[in-house]
C-alpha cells in the first residue's frame, strides 16, 4: 500500500500529497477464491484446505479498526444484504433530507471527502481514523443496512468527523453538498455496482448529472478518485469525466509521482488501504483500473 498524507489545511486550494512506498503494497494471492452463502462469519468457519478468503484478507487490512459485532452473533459486523439494487426505484427516487451538519461533524468547516456508493464503511472509516484533523468525510449508500452497522461502528469509535447517510447519490449528491460550510475536496467511488446488461446500465451510479454536479461543486484542487475491476464500468466512469477535460484533469499531467500504464491507468492505488471489492478482485487475480482527476 501506499502513505496517503493528507493535506490538513482547510484552503480549497489544497490538495492530496502522497508518500509512495513499494515496498509494503499489500500484493494480490492469485488463488482460488472459495464460496459460501452461509450467514456465518468467514474468518470464524472452518477452512482445513487452508484457502485465504477475502473476508480474512479484508479483517487483516483493517484490523487497527477493532471493529465490534453489529449483531452480537460472534461475526464481525456480519449483515446479509442484497449485492444489487435498483436505484431508479421509487424509494430511492427522492432527495435525501440534507443533515445539520454542526450536528453530525464537529467542526464542519474543514474540508469534505464524499465516497459515493460506501458499501460496509471500512474504507472510509480508515481514514477517518488515521486522519482526523484534515477533513471531514461523508459516506452515501443506497442499501440501508450498511449504513446503520457503518454508523453504529462510527459511534462504537468515538468519530467525530464521520457520517454515513442512506441515499442515492445520483439523486442526492446536488442538494446534499452544496449545503455543507466546508469545500468539498474529495469525492471517491470505488468499484461501484456495475449492472452488466446493456438495458441496465441507466442504473449505473455514474451518471451525466452526478459527474456534472461534482465538476461544479469540486473546490480548486479537488480531486475526483474512480476504480473498478470491470474494465467497462471503469471506461464508462472515465469517458464520462472526460467531458470535463476544461476544469478536470488527470493527475499524471499534473502531478510526476502518478504513473500510468499504456492505456492511462493508474499503476497502483494511492490512497494507503485497500477497499474490500479491491482485496476480493486482486485475490481471484483481476485488475484493478484506476483514474485520478484534479480541478484547476
Amino acid at each position: 500500500m501506499f502513505g496517503l498524507r493528507w493535506s490538513c489545511s482547510a484552503s480549497p486550494s489544497s490538495r492530496v500529497g502522497l508518500r509512495l512506498s513499494s515496498s509494503s503494497y499489500f500484493a494480490p494471492y492469485h488463488v482460488p477464491l472459495a464460496r459460501t452463502r452461509r450467514a456465518c462469519c468467514w474468518s470464524r468457519c472452518p477452512n482445513p484446505e487452508g484457502v485465504i478468503r477475502s473476508p480474512d484478507l479484508v479483517e487483516l487490512e483493517y484490523a487497527d479498526l477493532n471493529l465490534k459485532d453489529f449483531y452480537g452473533a460472534g461475526c464481525v459486523g456480519h449483515v446479509r444484504i442484497r449485492q444489487h439494487v435498483n436505484p431508479l426505484s421509487s424509494s430511492f427516487a427522492t432527495p435525501v433530507k440534507v443533515p445539520e451538519w454542526d450536528q453530525v461533524f464537529s467542526d464542519p468547516s474543514l474540508p469534505l471527502m464524499v465516497d459515493i456508493g460506501c458499501g460496509s464503511g471500512r474504507f472510509l472509516i480508515w481514514l477517518a481514523k488515521h486522519f482526523p484533523e484534515c477533513r471531514n468525510y461523508l459516506g452515501l449508500e443506497i442499501r440501508h443496512k450498511l449504513v446503520q452497522r457503518s454508523q453504529f461502528w462510527v459511534n462504537e469509535l468515538g468519530l467525530k468527523n464521520i457520517y454515513f447517510m442512506f441515499a442515492n447519490a445520483t439523486v442526492s449528491f446536488e442538494q446534499l453538498v452544496p449545503t455543507y460550510p466546508g469545500p468539498l475536496t474529495f469525492v471517491s467511488i470505488l468499484c461501484p455496482d456495475p449492472h452488466f446488461k446493456k438495458r441496465h446500465h441507466k442504473r449505473r451510479v455514474v451518471q451525466k448529472t452526478l459527474v456534472d454536479s461534482i465538476a461544479k461543486n469540486l473546490s480548486l484542487g479537488g480531486q475526483v478518485f474512480l476504480q473498478s475491476d470491470v474494465l467497462d464500468v471503469a471506461v464508462d466512469m472515465r469517458d464520462q469525466f472526460d467531458v470535463h477535460t476544461d476544469v478536470l484533469k488527470h493527475i499524471d499531467f499534473l502531478d510526476p509521482q502518478f504513473t500510468c500504464d499504456e492505456q492511462g491507468w493508474l499503476s497502483k492505488n494511492p490512497m494507503g488501504i485497500r477497499t474490500e471489492r479491491e482485496i476480493h478482485a486482486e485475490l481471484e487475480g483481476a485488475k484493478i483500473y484506476r483514474r485520478m482527476y484534479q480541478k484547476t
